[in-house]
Parts: C-alpha cells; sequence; structure tokens
C-alpha cells in the first residue's frame, strides 16, 4: 500500500445568496474527500459600488456588483477560510477552482465574462499563484509528491470530468459549469456511501438558482442529454420574505432555518399551501424553443436541441415576474398558520418541484433505465425535504442519494480531472458496477485525430 497522500484544493463559488470557500482535503488513495473548512458570506452584503467603479452585473435579487467589489469579497473570504483552517497558500494548497451560480442573473457573455475576471482577480489579490488555477501541461509541472498519483503521462484532459462531457460546444444554460461540477460531486460524495453513483444518473442542484444533467451510460464519456434550469432556493426566499423578518431584497430562508422551526407543523395544511403555489404560480416544463431566458436563466435553445439535448425549466411565472406573488401567499400562511407551517411548506414546495422535473423528465423519454438520482443544495436537502422527495420519486430510480456541498466536492473532482489523478481501483468515471474507463481513454486518445470527442 502507498502511504495516504492528501490533495487539498479550494472551492471559491460566488452566488446569488452566498459566497463561499471550501477546503477540501481528497485521499487519493481512496477518493474520499474530506472537509477542511466552510466559510460563508451573505453576497447581498457585498460593499456597494465606489465613484468610478463601472457595474457589469446584478445577482437575481438585484444585488449590484463591480469588478472591485466581487475581487475584494473573493479575496477576503479566501483569506478567512486558509487561515481558520491553518492551510499554507505555497506548502499545502494544490489547486483553487472558481465558480458562480451569479450568471444566471447577467443578460450577455460580456458581463459573464467581466465576473470570471473579477473572481481570478480576487483569487490572485489572495495570494493565489496563477499555476494553481491552471491545469499542468506535463508530469514535470506537478509537485513531486502527487507525481504517483497523476496520469498525465498516459490521458491528457480533454474536457471530460468525471467521464462526462459537456451537452455541446457552446453553453446552453448560462450556469452550465455548475451542473458539471454538481454532478462529478455527487459522484465523488457517493464514496461514502453504498451507493454507485455512476452513469446513468441524474443530478439536481437547489441553490437559488436550479441547475443540474440527465447523463446517459455511454462510454468511455457519457453525454449530457438533459440540462434542468431556472429557479430553486430562490423560491423558497421569495416565500419567507413575506414573513417581514428577513431582508425585503437580499433575505433568505436559511436566515431563518434552525432545525426546531418544523416542530408543530401542520402539514396537512402545509401540503395544501404547497400544492396551491405550484397550481397557480409554479411553471415546470420543457424550455419552448423561441425562450431567450427561463426563470431568469439565459439559454440556448438553439444549440441544446441540435445537439439533443432537453432543456428542463422551473420558473415562477415568466422569468420570475411572479416572486412578489410568491411573497404574498407567504405573508399569508405565516399570518394565519405561523412560521412553523410555513417552513414545512417550503419543505413540500420543493419536493413538489423535484417530482414535477422528473416527471417531465420521464414524460420526455431522456433518463435511462437504472439511474440513480442525487441532490444537494440548501433548497434541497434541509429540513424534511429529501423524506418527501423519496415519498415523491424514489421509486422511479434505482437509487437516491442527497450531498452537502456537492458543488465544492466538484470542484476537487474538477481539479484532480485537469491534472489526470485518477484513483482506477475505485474509479468515478464509467457505468455502474463497472470498471475503470482509463484503458478506454487511452485507446480513444492514440487515435491520429484532430479531435476525440464527437
Amino acid at each position: 500500500m502507498r502511504p495516504d497522500v492528501y490533495y487539498i484544493v479550494a472551492s471559491v463559488e460566488l452566488g446569488n445568496t452566498t459566497t463561499k470557500c471550501i477546503l477540501t482535503a481528497t485521499n487519493l488513495n481512496t477518493s474520499r474527500t474530506y472537509l477542511l473548512d466552510e466559510t460563508v458570506k451573505m453576497t447581498r452584503d457585498i460593499r456597494p459600488p465606489k465613484e468610478g467603479e463601472e457595474v457589469f452585473g446584478k445577482t437575481v435579487w438585484g444585488v449590484e456588483l463591480t469588478k472591485e467589489s466581487v475581487s475584494e469579497l473573493v479575496r477576503d473570504t479566501i483569506h478567512e477560510s486558509l487561515r481558520r483552517a491553518k492551510v499554507d497558500i505555497e506548502k499545502d494548497l494544490d489547486f483553487v477552482v472558481r465558480s458562480t451560480g451569479v450568471t444566471a442573473g447577467f443578460g450577455s457573455p460580456e458581463e459573464v465574462g467581466k465576473l470570471i475576471i473579477a473572481l481570478a482577480d480576487g483569487c490572485l489579490a489572495a495570494g493565489i499563484p496563477p499555476r494553481k488555477m491552471a491545469p499542468a501541461l506535463s508530469i514535470e509541472n506537478i509537485p513531486k509528491r502527487l507525481r504517483d498519483f497523476s496520469y498525465l503521462d498516459r490521458v491528457i484532459f480533454d474536457g471530460a470530468v468525471a467521464s462526462v462531457i459537456p451537452p455541446t460546444g457552446r453553453e446552453v444554460v448560462a450556469n452550465e459549469m455548475e451542473g458539471e461540477l454538481v454532478t462529478a460531486g455527487i459522484k465523488v460524495g457517493s464514496k461514502w456511501t453504498t451507493v454507485d453513483y455512476r452513469n446513468p444518473c441524474v443530478s439536481l442542484d437547489f441553490g437559488t438558482t436550479l441547475a443540474g444533467r440527465i447523463v446517459n451510460s455511454d462510454e468511455p464519456y457519457a453525454r449530457t442529454i438533459g440540462n434542468f434550469c431556472g429557479l430553486a432556493g430562490a423560491i423558497s426566499d421569495a416565500i419567507i420574505r413575506g414573513t417581514e423578518m428577513v431582508d425585503c431584497r437580499g433575505g433568505a430562508a436559511l436566515d431563518l432555518y434552525k432545525k426546531s422551526v418544523l416542530k408543530g407543523a401542520n402539514w396537512k395544511k402545509a401540503r395544501k399551501h404547497a400544492e396551491m403555489i405550484h397550481d397557480e404560480i409554479i411553471d415546470i416544463r420543457k424550455v419552448p424553443v423561441n425562450r431567450k431566458r427561463f426563470g431568469t436563466v439565459p439559454v440556448d435553445t438553439e444549440a441544446a436541441y441540435s445537439a439533443g439535448t432537453t432543456l428542463i425549466g422551473c420558473d415562477a411565472g415568466k422569468n420570475g415576474d411572479k416572486l412578489q406573488k410568491l411573497t404574498e401567499v407567504g405573508h399569508d400562511i405565516y399570518q394565519e398558520d405561523g412560521i412553523h407551517t410555513l417552513f414545512a411548506t417550503l419543505d413540500h414546495v420543493s419536493a413538489l418541484i423535484v417530482k414535477r422535473l422528473i416527471d417531465e423528465a420521464f414524460d420526455e423519454g431522456v433518463i435511462e433505465e437504472g439511474s440513480v438520482l442525487g441532490v444537494t443544495g440548501r433548497a434541497g436537502i434541509t429540513g424534511t425535504k429529501p423524506k418527501l422527495i423519496l415519498e415523491n420519486v424514489g421509486d422511479r430510480f434505482k437509487d437516491c442519494i442527497f450531498v452537502s456541498d456537492a458543488l465544492a466536492l466538484g470542484a476537487a473532482v474538477m481539479a484532480r480531472c485537469m491534472n489526470s489523478m485518477g484513483t482506477p481501483h475505485t474509479p468515478l468515471g464509467g457505468r455502474q458496477n463497472g470498471p475503470c474507463i482509463l484503458g478506454m481513454r487511452r485507446k480513444l486518445q492514440s487515435k491520429k485525430e484532430d479531435k476525440w470527442i464527437e
């Protein structure tokens, strides 16, 4: 047995509701990932723009962002996380992966580009060297202690993460990277369970916005044949603002959530409230061909459908125009039945969103038989949501798994894939119950062609 070596990765995430730096350490012998630190800031607390700064975009809730303000928030969050975990940038930290879900509220690729630059600037301002944010070009560029675990001299990084390739050359939903990372993250999270969450699989990320993928069982690289997009936690946040106990613009359900909040809830009433909300406000369907946005999230339906990728979205009205109506409904429920039943309503609302998304996907025929469902995100795994989700869709899948912070776990996988650090004896990629795909990848990449992935 080789001695255990740990690969330490920082996942820097700028979200609509929270901004995080999550440090993980992956045992390269077992492929198990451990949480070192999770530092969370509320994105709404980002400083307002200073005179002369250009506002290049806003969050879903209208919080204005500048390159400088984003960079400062990211820098401070990274510093706090590293300090708390006692991780040294030069000696301990191996890689940094940046991601954002805020792109959902943006209007153009240029705005998204400015945000990506601001994230990178924040990492550089925190003292992260550029080499720790880009894949190694050869095995010699990898630290000596990690070289025994890298297969970079046999296979190169060709864009596939945990054996799944994106839908097309063009991004079909603005938060495509989130879907990619959470799918990989749920795979690594499953290593702590008896569930084999490999292909075919379905992932759902219930952050403020909805992300996720439907993946088939092709080998060596599975294809993304479905994408989820639209609103998720934003629906719960809009309802909770009706209590007037949270900020009317940036307030979130997690501001009030605690384990005891469901004690004394009237679950029958909560179910009825949730059904009414779904009947009157929440729109879940295959995204129509002519739509440029669904649930505020920019989508490219032409690219998706020409590539054979189905887009399934969740909205409140049209592009969130009924979010205010949700706040009014939340106010009425709170006044009549109290905070406990209101939170129980949120659990039912989320569970019914999952049910309708999955029903739509099955109706479209894009979920393969034997698929495993993975759920992550605050609006999908807190309270009694896992129990209610299992009651609604558990019988439609071979297995279901709920994973906390799958985005950060996926960042650790992305970092390893970029540097060809696999664990062939306990693979993340390939089919359920199948072997590692290293041999198939080598065979594919040995072809003298310009590209291996069609």
